[in-house]
């Protein structure tokens, strides 16, 4: 008999749902992808903490780095203290440099596994940020402490230089001075301004075409430094635009969780092989991470079509998890997680698992359902039917 329960729908009314009963994609043991693929990890809050959540920040450490080594164990990297496991909507900086070492730790444990780490300037007072040279030194403060245990830079945007900068020669000279310095080669990051509203019109300007030329130009002018730019404009046309002109090897790590399957799949433009395909550094990797790893493994034994019969299931419910406010998507992240049974219980750091309705979850279960994502489904069940309650829907 096929597992239901009773599910909201857009309108409030109730409706009775039966579950696909379809397998989820079980990726092949030992494939190696030929893309680089980054997962930004949630972090598991502590729900037994005697904290205001709203205020304070209490991580389930063991739980947290639990689910770093099952990301690993699929193939995928981490892209560590990033927006995805709430830097600076909950993470503080202290917090997000102990998770950038216990993540670090757990990587020495996987031959291969990839660890790159998000160093910004979210420590600062944004208020007492004046100048530049504020920020300057708040990148340098971070990028030293991640530096010390041996971690891979992704130089985060900066709230505090989208305040203070007046011209994209002030992003040119923080740009500079930063990547002057790394000890090895950095991910750049374009975060639009639909995942945090503070950093509108970044790189000095609302254009993003005039904004992209500032960006290419930093990055031709240290070329040896960069190993790659991530962004997220969500617009995929902007990305492959700017993808084919960035300079030779440096990679683009696609963050647009609408169109991730297209653009890793790649066009095969031109004759620089990083011109005709993305990489990736997502968000939805969180999520959908069973069915990235056997999509990225097809894609590297040259089987497109299966390469697109997996991941192309699972962007519906990206887009829905990362709909306006997208800032939210965090939510369904861990959402998943908790269906899944990668952690006891749903609750986030600063208690931001209220962001979203009981429609948006409803509709959530429904997509991963039929993209095959629920891996334990009557566990899913059971979960999905608590949450209702919670909401007064019984049955």
């Amino acid at each position: 008999m096929a597992l239901s329960l009773t599910l909201p729908t857009a309108s409030g009314a109730l409706a009775s749902y039966a579950l696909r009963g379809t397998a989820p994609v079980k990726p092949d043991a030992g494939v190696k992808f030929n893309r680089i693929a980054y997962s930004a990890a949630h972090v598991v809050a502590d729900p037994l903490a005697a904290i205001d959540p709203w205020l304070q920040c209490a991580v389930d450490w063991d739980t947290t780095i639990a689910y770093r080594r099952h990301l690993f164990s699929l193939g995928l990297g981490v892209a560590e203290a990033m927006d995805t496991a709430q830097r600076g909507m909950g993470l503080d900086w202290p917090t997000s440099l102990e998770l950038i070492r216990r993540s670090l730790d757990a990587a020495k444990d996987v031959p291969g596994a990839l660890v790159a780490s998000g160093c910004g300037t979210d420590h600062l007072n944004i208020d007492d940020v004046k100048s530049v040279d504020d920020v300057i030194r708040g990148y340098e403060e971070q990028m030293a402490a991640i530096e010390a245990l041996g971690g891979k830079l992704i130089v985060m945007a900066s709230r505090a230089l989208a305040r203070v900068a007046k011209s994209p020669a002030d992003y040119e000279r923080v740009y500079d001075r930063i990547l002057s310095q790394a000890k090895q080669p950095v991910v750049l990051h374009w975060l639009g301004d639909m995942f945090d509203p503070a950093l509108a019109g970044y790189w000095g300007t609302k254009d993003v075409d005039a904004a992209m030329d500032t960006a290419l130009g930093i990055i031709a002018a240290h070329p040896d430094k960069v190993d790659g730019i991530k962004i997220s404009l969500l617009d995929k046309d902007k990305e492959i635009a700017m993808r084919r002109r960035l300079p030779k090897g440096v990679r683009m790590y696609t963050g647009d969780d609408f169109n991730y399957a297209e653009l890793i799949a790649g066009d095969s433009f031109g004759s620089e092989p990083t011109h005709g395909k993305s990489d990736a550094l997502l968000g939805i990797f969180d999520a959908i991470a069973p069915a990235a790893s056997a999509a990225l493994g097809a894609l590297a034994q040259g089987n497109s079509e299966k390469f697109h019969a997996i991941l192309g299931p699972t962007v519906p419910l990206s887009r829905h998890i990362f709909a306006a406010p997208t800032r939210f998507y965090k939510t369904g992240v861990v959402f998943m997680a908790w269906l899944n049974g990668h952690q006891k219980h749903f609750t986030m750091v600063g208690g931001q698992q209220s962001t979203r309705s009981l429609q948006h979850f409803a509709e959530l279960f429904r997509l991963a359902d039929a993209a095959n994502l629920l891996e334990q489904p009557e566990l899913a069940v059971r979960r999905m039917k608590t949450l209702l309650a919670l909401h007064g829907v019984e049955g």
